[in-house]
């Protein structure tokens, strides 16, 4: 177990039961952290959870479903996080999910409805409810995970790109937060946003093993990334996006 900046930290990860959400709760988990993730999908949480525990002996996982749809269950969960550990110092937003079309005019604003959801409401939910506690943790960082898209959309991308962009631009808000919270001090905590082209997992290669996925990012080291994000003071990172992927 580490012995690092996450040791001893309580970290949050909404979306935990994806590929990507697997891979922070095992690197997470590996560095000493106490790691409590949720998803809507209660089995791939608990199968995810699992595998976390089980690579490292003696860490502290657990999960949580909950519908951050619904703003009060989010509340309710940073609130039951923080009176069972008593602490949080963390949340890595990974609430994903895309809709495309073949160019522009053939956009499809039922596409828009859904993202707006998954990508901007969730994303409002979980800073508004854990905002507080990550200002009162002395490494409190709120993480979200955005698409190079977002800086530079594509015709058939108009709907996932506006939302990455907008969910990008509430996390700046956040960060606003914590730099005026912090005062002529600077902030002690940080929001931030991971810029990735888009991810790749083992299964992915394993079904397409021709395929190069040129500019991806691997879920491995995203969550190296995630981790790496708690060794650099609150603010450096915060307000800041960090790409894992070339600039567009």
């Amino acid at each position: 177990m580490g012995n690092g900046a996450l040791s001893g930290a309580v970290i949050a990860v909404a979306g935990a039961g994806g590929p990507a959400g697997r891979a922070t709760l095992l690197r997470l988990a590996e560095a000493g952290a106490t790691v409590v993730g949720s998803d809507n999908d209660p089995e791939r949480l608990a199968e995810a959870v699992d595998t976390a525990r089980y690579a490292h002996g003696g860490a502290t996982v657990v999960g949580d479903t909950v519908d951050l749809l619904d703003r009060q269950a989010a509340q309710d969960w940073a609130v039951r996080i923080e009176k069972d550990f008593g602490r949080v110092d963390g949340l890595v937003h990974l609430v994903g999910g895309w809709r495309g079309s073949e160019t522009f005019t053939k956009t499809r604003l039922d596409d828009w409805d859904l993202l707006e959801l998954l990508l901007i409401r969730t994303v409002q939910h979980t800073s508004l409810a854990f905002h507080e506690a990550l200002q009162r943790s002395d490494r409190g960082r709120y993480l979200l995970i955005s698409a190079a898209g977002a800086s530079r959309p594509t015709a058939g991308n108009a709907a996932y790109a506006a939302a990455k962009a907008a969910a990008e631009a509430w996390t700046l808000a956040l960060a606003d937060y914590f730099a005026k919270a912090g005062g002529e001090q600077g902030p002690k905590a940080a929001a931030a946003i991971l810029v990735v082209k888009a991810l790749v997992h083992d299964a992915m290669r394993a079904e397409r093993p021709n395929a190069k996925f040129a500019g991806f990012t691997d879920v491995k080291d995203l969550a190296e990334a995630i981790a790496g994000v708690w060794d650099k003071p609150a603010a450096e990172v915060n307000g800041q996006r960090l790409w894992l992927t070339e600039k567009p």
